[in-house]
């Protein structure tokens, strides 16, 4: 395996709040994005691409679809939002999945002969609310995309009642809001979706490390609400926790007090919410000093290539390990894993492919195959209902099944990748379902975290959606 095309940046499992100075300070392959930045024809003209995709068959189509149902849909071509901090974090994964798909499925004449086009609303980090103003003036939905504090643009779009197929969400008001659909959910309101992971981290793997975990948090509101969260699992699965610090946001100059008081400490196991690079200073100053845990959870941000050049001797000495939370890895040979990656070198060969951009081709996909079925009069509704009777959405194979009629318990499934000097590998988690372990419930909190969002909130049903 050639590590160096294990492009997987993982899961906002923290905000970029935390992450944008790692994705900054790493040089993530990014390009400046604009409020509008519509994505069309691919590079490849229309040579002969499939517009099947895994499992999954004609995708997209030509079609005579002649009528202008709705805002942001003509006879001509449908336009959709892509949400995206790239002014902030310069991270494009989510312009760059848009731009592949669109181009993929524009060269397969579009949803019923109407030309996609992606709409990037670049949100800054801090102007959600703003970009999503923007959207509900032009958009005919959401796709493919995620902002680190979602839940400041969450009213606005049910008062538009602007359907979300998002790639991720964050926040706990947004996490599940009325007229969102997730097709590989990042977050379910209510629920510990790293529950199974943990346990069998303490239960199963490391048994020595039950007695001495450790955290070390951005200190940030929101990556202090995902602490408290981590800390009520870990209770109700009896590890106790010797140690648990916050760090600046902004990184940390010297990294030797922390890696001290880890040794003090006796920390077995340790849990990093955090940015990839600031873990990569911490583990070399352990290494230095000859401490090794028996686990490191850097968080999947941090499943990439550019984490482990970070870690160098650290990458053998320590024992990284992470939840993909049933993703495909991308060095699996899991046919949807293996076209996607040719899609990308055909329509953005520059472009990284991460975790957030695999959940994101999920949701376009959700999309395209729910939009299709509407014909020729496309409607918010039509396409909404449509995706909410999927039962087992795998993404064609990109990840396990979740139910999406039903989202609430959310699948349990998770898969844990090892980091090495050689490249990320999967660890031995005794899988049950193809590549991944599905028998361990996600947990239920006990504590009240917040709730998502709902129509009722601003004042409208589902019998306002047209």
């Amino acid at each position: 395996m050639n590590r160096h095309r294990t492009f997987l940046a993982g899961q906002w499992r923290i905000v970029v709040a935390v992450a944008a100075v790692a994705l900054l300070a790493a040089g993530c392959s990014g390009r400046t994005g604009t409020e509008t930045d519509s994505t069309t024809s691919g590079q490849g003209g229309s040579s002969a691409v499939s517009a099947d995709f895994g499992d999954l068959t004609e995708v997209c189509q030509d079609g005579d679809a002649s009528t202008a149902t709705t805002q942001g849909v003509t006879a001509e071509q449908i336009e959709v939002g892509v949400f995206s901090d790239i002014g902030f974090t310069k991270n494009s994964e989510f312009v760059d999945a848009a731009k592949v798909f669109t181009s993929w499925c524009n060269d397969n004449g579009g949803i019923n002969g109407r030309t996609l086009v992606a709409n990037t609303r670049d949100t800054k980090l801090m102007e959600p609310r703003q970009r999503m103003i923007e959207a509900c003036r032009e958009d005919f939905a959401l796709v493919g995309g995620g902002a680190g504090l979602d839940a400041l643009g969450v009213k606005e779009r049910l008062n538009c009642l602007l359907p979300s197929f998002p790639a991720q969400a964050v926040q706990e008001r947004a996490a599940g809001a009325d007229l969102e659909v997730s097709a590989s959910p990042s977050k379910v309101p209510g629920y510990d979706n790293y529950a199974g992971f943990r346990t069998w981290a303490v239960d199963e793997a490391y048994p020595d490390s039950k007695q001495a975990i450790g955290l070390i948090n951005g200190d940030s509101a929101i990556t202090k609400a995902v602490q408290q969260m981590t800390l009520e699992t870990l209770d109700a699965i009896g590890a106790k926790v010797v140690y648990n610090e916050l760090y600046p946001t902004m990184g940390v100059s010297d990294w030797t007090p922390y890696a001290q008081a880890i040794k003090n400490n006796g920390v077995k196991g340790l849990i990093f919410m955090g940015s990839f690079d600031q873990l990569a200073k911490l583990e070399e100053v352990l290494t230095n000093m000859d401490y090794k845990l028996d686990w490191i959870d850097p968080n999947n941000n941090a499943y990439n290539a550019q984490f482990l050049d970070l870690l160098g001797r650290s990458a053998d000495f320590q024992n990284n390990i992470v939840d993909l939370s049933g993703v495909a890895p991308l060095e699996s040979d899991e046919p949807a894993v293996e076209q996607l990656k040719e899609l990308y070198a055909k329509y953005a060969p520059d472009a990284q492919i991460t975790l957030p951009a695999m959940r994101a081709w999920s949701s376009w996909l959700l999309f395209a195959k729910s939009a299709a079925a509407c014909g020729d009069e496309l409607t918010r509704k039509c396409v909404y209902d449509n995706a909410r009777q999927e039962t087992a959405w795998t993404g064609g194979g990109l990840h396990a099944a979740n139910d999406l009629q039903n989202p609430i318990p959310p699948q349990p499934c998770f898969n844990v990748e090892q980091a090495t000097a050689d490249g990320w590998k999967p660890a031995d988690f005794d899988p049950d379902n193809g590549l991944y372990r599905c028998d361990i419930p996600a947990r239920k909190f006990t504590a009240d975290f917040g709730t998502p969002m709902t129509l009722a909130e601003v004042g409208k049903t589902m019998d306002d959606v047209q």
